[in-house]
């Protein structure tokens, strides 16, 4: 690891910790946390009341997802897995959440994966 890549992660480590300062998930109302690595994206529903994660959906799994054809790490593969975390929670009867970016800058794949959650119909 290079000394770039390590202080780009500890930067990204404390845009984390600031943000979940104040994002908190209830049972209400969720957190939607996302996690993008170099080649796949996670996104995961997690109630912190009980330390449980209610509904999850990755890139890892493609036939769940729908991206079998394409490349899992780009922004059309990160669409389609907010599609699928939406489609799992309103099969949990989980229709709002609160949006955590996990210290990653809201563009790109992140934003991708925003967008299609909303699309899918979860509202945050």
């Amino acid at each position: 690891m290079s000394a770039n890549t390590n202080n780009r992660n500890v930067a990204r480590i404390r845009r984390q910790e600031r943000v979940r300062k104040k994002v908190r998930g209830t049972a209400e109302r969720p957190r939607l946390c996302v996690f993008r690595s170099a080649k796949h994206i996670y996104a995961q529903i997690i109630e912190d009341g009980k330390g449980q994660t209610l509904v999850a959906a990755s890139t890892l799994d493609p036939d769940a997802v729908g991206i079998a054809d394409i490349y899992s790490g780009n922004v059309e593969a990160a669409k389609r897995v907010g599609l699928a975390i939406a489609r799992l929670a309103l099969s949990q009867k989980i229709e709002e959440v609160v949006f955590d970016r996990n210290g990653f800058l809201y563009h790109g794949r992140v934003k991708a994966l925003a967008e299609g959650a909303r699309e899918g119909g979860l509202k945050f």
